[in-house]
């Protein structure tokens, strides 16, 4: 007797939406039903007719217990842990999590990794991973260190080519540097996650409008411009071009000079992928304009009307290959308290409502399938990350996790529904589409908005890219 079957679905499997029924023992899918056939006995059955049964979410760019600054100089206040964002992930049909753990120059990197971990491991409900931040000018001995964590599951590390803010802590990493990671990830088997702007251009804008006494935060986006994300992107995108058998995740795409040098990158052999925020596809700059508009705003920034149609068209022919959060989850307070283009705290609190606005967009409102819906919020980031098809897909041998969506739900969204925080950016938006049940590792833990405690913590995912998303296939 299997442990659980889910039972006539619409299940979107990587051959395409089929009417399946799913069969699940010791946290694996072991069978898959067609219609009219024999459903196995199981311990517990759920109907699942009429819903769209798909993938648990994998969201590849998260920030839990991270620090914010407060404008000023006051105490920092730091976001929401693992416990908070995990649960909250799972509610919204997220069954994994990537965070960050930032190497610290001269600190080996299994140190960071070890540190990290800490936060990580017996604390979060969903499963999980780590990109490994690298900052500065990189010591020999960082880079020697590389290969073996990969070796050890940690493929992708995280490269910022700009300071963002002229009061951050130095994190940009050198053309020179940079080049070297590229070298040892491709050939170890590593990718390398980027957040690509240009560091002059941007510093340069910034004593611009300070000169000129414009510093509120409706002047973000011609700080963070397109022109600094097409010259960081091309820049980047060429380097990889010299270095065969490197793979490029460019994280945040906000504008279509990023999704033009992806897909110009591709045409000449490059992998490169891109990650774009459900943020920056669906509001523009002018929500700077409004009181509260910095509730949307993470960094790079939100641009024009014309970048979220190429976000859009870029997700349609797969220079957009992932929807991710960039969540950081800190009060509506703590969000609203810097208000110019220096002091903003980016991020925002989305991990629970990203799958239904995304489906909302992607299926209810644009028609681009179900399929391409699980791509760009489960499949392609497992693919890309190393962790296809244990996650991101159902299969037999795959993990059994499941969102399961009732596709003629209308929600009106609202921090009163969720369970992040105080607020939610998306306050009053109407979506049709709502997940109304997650099956993590075989366990049904989220049923009608009520939660059970999983019986096991979320467990640490080894990852290993595979050789097709090495050549530039998902």
């Amino acid at each position: 007797m299997l442990d659980l079957v889910v039972r006539g679905g619409l299940t979107v499997t990587p051959a395409g939406p089929l009417p399946l029924s799913i069969g699940i023992s010791t946290g694996k899918i072991v069978s898959l039903t067609g219609a009219g056939e024999p459903v196995p006995e199981a311990g517990r059955v759920v109907d699942a007719d009429g819903l769209i049964v798909a993938p648990g979410g994998v969201d590849p760019h998260i920030h839990c217990d991270m620090e914010v600054a407060t404008p000023g100089g006051g105490a920092p206040t730091f976001t929401a842990g693992a416990d908070v964002v995990s649960r909250a992930a799972l509610h919204g049909g997220t069954t994994t999590l990537i965070d960050f753990a930032w190497n610290r120059p001269g600190e080996p990197l299994q140190t960071t990794l070890d540190e990290r971990l800490k936060d990580w491991q017996g604390k979060s409900l969903a499963d999980f991973s780590l990109h490994v931040v690298l900052q500065g000018s990189i010591e020999e001995a960082r880079l020697a260190e590389m290969p073996d964590i990969i070796s050890a599951g940690f493929p992708s590390f995280k490269i910022f080519t700009t300071d963002v803010t002229p009061n951050d802590e130095p994190s940009r990493v050198p053309i020179g540097s940079l080049l070297e990671v590229l070298k040892i990830t491709a050939a170890n088997g590593g990718i390398v996650a980027i957040h690509a702007e240009d560091d002059e251009l941007v510093m340069h804008m910034y004593r611009k409008l300070a000169r000129e006494g414009r510093t509120e935060a409706r002047y973000m986006s011609e700080v963070h411009s397109t022109l600094s994300e097409k010259l960081a992107f091309q820049r980047v995108i060429g380097l990889a071009e010299s270095v065969p058998g490197c793979v490029l995740y460019m994280m945040h795409v906000s504008a279509s000079t990023g999704v033009a040098a992806i897909a110009e990158g591709r045409r000449h052999g490059v992998a490169v992928f891109g990650e774009t925020l459900h943020q920056y596809a669906l509001h523009t700059d002018e929500e700077y304009q409004s009181g509260d508009g910095v509730k949307f705003h993470t960094y790079p920034s939100l641009k024009g009307r014309d970048d979220t149609e190429a976000l859009w068209r870029g997700a349609e022919r797969g220079e957009i290959a992932t929807f991710a959060t960039d969540e950081l989850c800190t009060s509506y307070a703590v969000k609203l308290q810097g208000r110019h283009i220096d002091d903003v705290t980016g991020g925002n609190t989305g991990v629970e409502p990203r799958l239904a606005i995304v489906f909302d967009e992607v299926v209810s409102r644009r028609g681009l399938g179900l399929s391409r819906f699980v791509a760009l919020t489960s499949a392609n980031a497992a693919k890309i990350m190393g962790l296809y098809p244990r996650k991101g897909a159902i299969a037999v041998g795959s993990d059994a996790d499941l969102v399961l969506i009732d596709p003629a739900r209308r929600t009106v969204i609202s921090a009163s529904i969720l369970h992040e925080s105080d607020y939610t950016p998306w306050e009053g938006r109407e979506v049709q589409g709502w997940p109304v049940a997650t099956v993590l590792r075989g366990e049904l833990v989220v049923e009608g908005g009520e939660m059970t405690q999983p019986s096991s913590p979320g467990q640490l995912l080894p990852r290993q890219v595979d050789p097709d998303v090495r050549r530039g296939i998902l």
